[in-house]
């Protein structure tokens, strides 16, 4: 989960409303990582499992898809590629379109459960 505090979005490792920190929003719009297509992102699961992170994390960007404004469709779900329960550790991959001028972006994600 996201720390507590009133300039918190509940949603930044995918967006911030109010901001460019996201954490796949900076990749997606090119503020990190710009002149790569290939980067990593790196999850401490404190709270629940990682699968429901990632039924909320998925809900976000099909959520910001929604709005016809958005540059995020469905195509940037992230997808699970291994998930060890036993191990704690859960790998998912998702693809976002950039802008024109940016080439596509892979993320791996790499959750570590810490619960």
């Amino acid at each position: 989960p996201t720390p507590k505090g009133k300039a918190r979005d509940e949603r930044e490792y995918v967006i911030t409303a109010n901001g460019t920190t996201g954490g796949i929003q900076r990749f997606k719009c090119g503020y990190h990582g710009a002149a790569h297509t290939f980067a990593a992102m790196i999850a401490y699961v404190q709270e629940f499992s990682c699968s429901h992170w990632l039924d909320c994390v998925n809900g976000w960007i099909q959520a910001l898809s929604m709005n016809p404004s958005s540059t995020w469709s469905e195509s940037d779900v992230l997808k699970p590629l291994n998930d060890n329960v036993a191990k704690g550790v859960c790998i998912l991959s998702s693809q976002h379109r950039r802008k024109s001028d940016l080439a596509d972006c892979k993320l791996r994600h790499l959750w570590i459960a810490m619960n």
